[in-house]
């Protein structure tokens, strides 16, 4: 990766405030020389990131055949490319380590029980959902219900002061990187947790807890443009950003679009 791909990403973007003490670090190494893998290698050895249980390889380490969730289960390594995608993966590892461990973990079973094949199944679908595109909603319960309902402006005008209460935290390294160049479309899936999520220092184990291969076939995600949360965007300020429904679609909407989407 060129480590001018990295001068790209705002450090100072309301979604990367979780991640910004490491990514920062770790884009400090790749500038200076080293690969992505031992920049965050790099953290982990001197303490900057609590041990995630795994180390970064380079992509080469995987074997040709092998599936790279099952890798990650037998080797304890995580196969990393150069690249963007790989970089926030691998920052997401490192602030969230009991959830990718937690992620790994059912994607292996799903794979011991199923097989490698072209269909991934519901289990590894949603699990794919998560880990490239999802979020966590830690929010009063009046804003959850207003998100599940679809009900945009309730969520992001009427309810706005709530907004104060709540953190939108992104774990999806593609959504990440899509973010790089934000566009008002952009999505994630936040995930809907069996019960409910409001400690923040307790948040990584908490979830890794609550995700289960049942409740995960089940699909338990909402979409939420990110650039309409409250305080993320200049232009949703202006309450008329909400009024745009080719991206902030109802519930009947989404439903019937459903078998094309």
């Amino acid at each position: 990766m060129a480590a001018g791909g990295l001068g790209a990403i705002d450090w100072h973007a309301p979604w990367l405030a979780p991640l910004a003490p490491l990514g920062r670090r770790a884009t400090q190494r790749v500038q200076a020389g080293a690969s992505v893998a031992d920049a965050l290698n790099a953290l982990i050895d001197e303490g900057a990131a609590p041990a995630p249980g795994v180390r970064f390889v380079p992509q080469a380490a995987l074997p040709a055949g092998m599936a790279y969730e099952q890798f990650i289960h037998d080797r304890r390594s995580v196969p990393t490319r150069d690249n963007l995608h790989d970089f926030f993966n691998g920052l997401v590892w490192l602030r969230y380590p009991a959830t990718k461990r937690r992620f790994n973990q059912l994607q292996a079973q799903a794979l011991a029980q199923d097989g490698v094949g072209a269909v991934r199944g519901p289990v590894r679908d949603a699990l794919t959902v998560f880990d490239e595109n999802g979020a966590l909603l830690l929010a009063p319960p009046e804003l959850h219900a207003a998100l599940a309902a679809r009900q945009w402006r309730r969520l992001c005008v009427e309810l706005r002061p709530l907004w104060r209460q709540a953190r939108l935290l992104l774990l999806g390294h593609a959504l990440l990187e899509k973010l790089i160049s934000p566009r008002k479309s952009i999505t994630a899936h936040v995930y809907q947790a069996q019960t409910a999520i409001d400690n923040v220092v307790n948040l990584d184990d908490a979830l890794a807890r609550d995700l289960t291969a049942p409740w995960l076939a089940a699909k338990p995600f909402c979409p939420l443009p990110v650039l309409g949360v409250p305080g993320w965007w200049p232009e949703n300020e202006n309450f008329c950003f909400y009024d745009d429904s080719v991206v902030f679609r109802g519930a009947r909407q989404l439903t019937q679009a459903q078998p094309n989407a």
